[in-house]
Parts: structure tokens; sequence; C-alpha cells
């Protein structure tokens, strides 16, 4: 006998496959950093670690601004599951701003390290800023991947493609940068204190 699905169980089957799949991709993501930050720590018994380096301020900065992108990403879910399109809006584009000041501070971060005199390739590299480099790097294309979606929600949110029945790409926009933020909230304290 053939079972027939309403179209709130095969959109909630749906949203659990999507989820399901988000969930699996950042569980790969976080081991690879794992590995990333493992590799720091094996690393720092080299002669040429350095002891007295200090992170640039501009990390600081894209931190409380990441923070900022999960927040207002949170409102933003918020407000669409209570029909407020305009406050979605303001958050979303919110979201954007503040995703796009992260990028512009991590590379006056990297501006910043090389004018101390720390290079992140060739003879004044050192391991303790490449590896900042490669680990900040590769944050940054996950970054990429994660505004990319953010444009295309932003994009079908003017479109009306959302409302307080039809949440499910904000949420999983909004899962995947709340999992960025931990992410790289993670890496600058593992950075802070391992550096």
């Amino acid at each position: 006998m053939e079972m027939i699905m309403t179209v709130e169980e095969q959109k909630s089957r749906t949203a659990r496959s999507y989820k399901l799949i988000l969930l699996f991709s950042m569980v790969s993501m976080t081991m690879m950093f794992a590995g990333l930050t493992s590799a720091f720590v094996v690393s720092k018994s080299r002669v040429d670690w350095l002891k007295d380096f200090q992170l640039p301020t501009a990390f600081y900065w894209s931190t409380l601004a990441i923070i900022g992108c999960s927040a207002t990403f949170h409102f933003a879910k918020k407000s669409i599951m209570k029909n407020m399109q305009g406050k979605t809006t303001v958050f979303l584009l919110s979201t954007l701003a503040l995703g796009i000041l992260f990028v512009v501070l991590q590379f006056v971060g990297f501006n910043q390290i090389v004018q101390q005199g720390y290079y992140f390739t060739g003879s004044g590299s050192s391991i303790t800023t490449t590896f900042l480099y490669v680990v900040t790097v590769v944050h940054l294309i996950h970054l990429a991947g994660g505004v990319l979606a953010l444009l295309i929600i932003i994009y079908n949110h003017f479109k009306q493609k959302y409302n307080s029945s039809q949440t499910l790409g904000i949420e999983l926009g909004a899962m995947y940068w709340h999992f960025l933020d931990i992410l790289w909230v993670y890496l600058f304290l593992f950075l802070y204190f391992f550096k």
C-alpha cells in the first residue's frame, strides 16, 4: 500500500534533509580545522617558532564583527518567523555589512603582520605566520561561501520567498553563520593562547 505524504510532511522532510547535509558539512569542516590546529600545536617545538608574536588588533575587531553577524542573522530569522519583512531586510543587510567588515579587517590584520616584519612565505616568514595565514585564509574561504549564501538569501527575501511558514533558507543560512562565528572565535582564542 502506497503512503501519500501531505505538503507539510514533505516540507518537513526536505528541511530535515537539508539541515542534516549542512550539519555533516560543518562536522567535516570542524575536523579539518581540528587537524590544522593540532599541526599548529605540534609545530610549536620548532626552533623558528615566534615566541613574542602578537595578534594584530584588527583580528580583535574582526572577532566582534563576526559575533555581530551571528546576532543580526539570529534577529533576521526571528523577524521572518513573525512576518516582519522590513526588520528582516535590515537584519540581513546588517549581516552582509558586518560580514564584509570582517573580511576587510582580516586583510587589515594581514597587513599589520607584514608591517611588523613578519611574512607568510619566503625567507622572511616563520612557521608561526605561515600557520596563521593558512588558518585564517581557509576560514575566509568558508566565509566566502557564507557571503554567497547570504546574497542568495537576500535576493530570495526581496523576491518575497520567505515568510513565517517558509523560513528554511534563512534557517540554513543562520546555522552556517553561527557555525562560522563559533569557528572563528575558537580559532582566535586558540591563536591568542597558543601562539
